[in-house]
């Protein structure tokens, strides 16, 4: 038998070890958002996927209030994303980070309904348009079939919701009709689907035009008549509709994840209603929803692990996971292409929905109502004196006007201008 002497043994030892690649630390980000518990959980599954796959980046997520410097990772949600894109120099723009850490991204490839305000004035991407919805109207078949309505005929005008939440209270039905985030759903996009701004080309608030105080007022009415009852100024009417006390809801497209996974009501999903008596309406509705945003003042592998992170939030299988489990809209075409043959057919109803009113005509309305907070806060306090029949809608919307163009001067914020709105010929 040979003997190897011990010189002999260490080096191969050595060399057997060498040869295994050193240990690469892991960088760590933090990632902060300002989601309720729900939401927060289903963010926290994406961000686990990532950590499992990833050898050398680990994201963390917290939940912060943001009010002082930004995380590496930050989420706006509708209510603070005019708050981050008015303090840009916090955040390092995505299109600088993706390009830095050598990853290919093509920002062109979001489609244009989802890149309002996360886009400088060249049209580069500054942050990442992750979970997006626009309003649509769900209404409950079950209560269309007791009230004698067909539950494959939903009303496409406001008028025709008049008729049916006439026909379901007459059913026994105490809540006919009503809306969650009314400045979003009732301002913003009523006004956008019917071609009204909700500001100037100065950026000087106009939302108490006539398309608006019509639409005010004929609220007014139903909520005298008890055809519309009124939750609150977030998504508390979700729950009252999930539950079956409600016929009909105005929400984000987003909630018909929810009603899969947790009601068991047969529920239709159709488009936003609009005025048949305005001229080229119905144009089209407006995507609002989280945007992920990078701080500024990192160190390079921070920025790498944040651009490692984006790239898996992009691919298509990840879009499909998110539009899965939120409803969400897949963020680009080839994301739509892979969740249309993968989605189950009652998910993918309501996205084509939601598509088919973000293609209609119309601008792209940059400044929005529900995306200055002190602003919606007031136009919100405003209606809720119209609910009370404390004030008519005409005065409610010139005093929430006046009350607005004082918070835009007073804060001296930069405003994007509104776009003109095409008319259909």
């Amino acid at each position: 038998m040979q003997r190897t002497s011990f010189p002999k043994l260490a080096a191969g030892l050595f060399i057997s070890l060498g040869a295994i690649a050193p240990v690469q630390a892991v960088t760590e980000v933090d990632f902060y958002h300002q989601l309720d518990r729900a939401r927060g959980e289903k963010l926290a599954g994406l961000v686990e996927q990532f950590n499992a796959q990833s050898k050398d980046y680990r994201v963390k997520l917290v939940q912060s209030a943001n009010v002082g410097a930004p995380a590496v990772l930050n989420l706006a949600t509708p209510a603070n994303v005019a708050t981050f894109s008015e303090s840009q120099a916090k955040f390092r723009p995505l299109h600088k980070v993706m390009a830095d850490a050598k990853e290919k991204f093509d920002g062109k490839q979001f489609t244009p309904e989802l890149r309002v305000r996360v886009t400088d004035a060249k049209g580069n991407l500054v942050a990442l348009p992750l979970a997006m919805s626009t309003p649509v109207l769900f209404y409950n078949k079950n209560a269309f079939r007791k009230a004698g309505l067909d539950p494959n005929t939903p009303p496409k005008t406001w008028w025709e919701v008049q008729t049916v939440a006439g026909k379901l209270l007459d059913s026994g039905l105490r809540c006919p009709y009503t809306t969650s985030w009314p400045a979003w759903v009732h301002i913003d996009n009523t006004s956008a689907l019917n071609g009204s701004d909700v500001a100037g080309p100065k950026g000087d608030w106009t939302f108490n035009s006539l398309v608006q105080v019509k639409h005010i007022a004929l609220l007014a009415s139903w909520h005298k008549s008890f055809y519309f009852h009124y939750f609150g100024r977030g998504d508390e009417a979700d729950r009252h509709f999930a539950a079956g006390e409600c016929g009909m809801l105005t929400t984000g497209s987003a909630f018909a994840a929810t009603l899969r996974d947790s009601s068991s009501l047969d529920i239709g999903v159709a488009p936003l209603p609009y005025y048949d008596d305005v001229f080229g309406a119905p144009q089209h509705t407006l995507a609002d929803g989280a945007s992920v945003w990078i701080g500024e003042g990192k160190s390079p592998a921070e920025y790498k692990a944040a651009a490692s992170f984006i790239q898996y939030l992009v691919t298509p299988e990840v879009q499909v996971e998110v539009t899965r489990m939120g409803g969400f809209l897949p963020m680009t075409s080839v994301a739509r292409a892979v969740a249309s043959s993968k989605l189950l057919a009652g998910d993918l109803a309501g996205l084509h929905v939601a598509y088919g009113q973000l293609k209609k005509e119309g601008a792209t309305h940059p400044l929005r109502v529900s995306q200055v907070e002190p602003v919606r806060i007031i136009v919100e306090e405003e209606l809720e004196a119209v609910w009370a029949n404390k004030k008519p809608a005409k005065e409610a919307l010139d005093t929430a006007v006046a009350r607005g163009n004082v918070i835009l001067v007073k804060n001296s914020a930069p405003v994007e201008k509104a776009k003109p709105v095409t008319k259909k010929k």
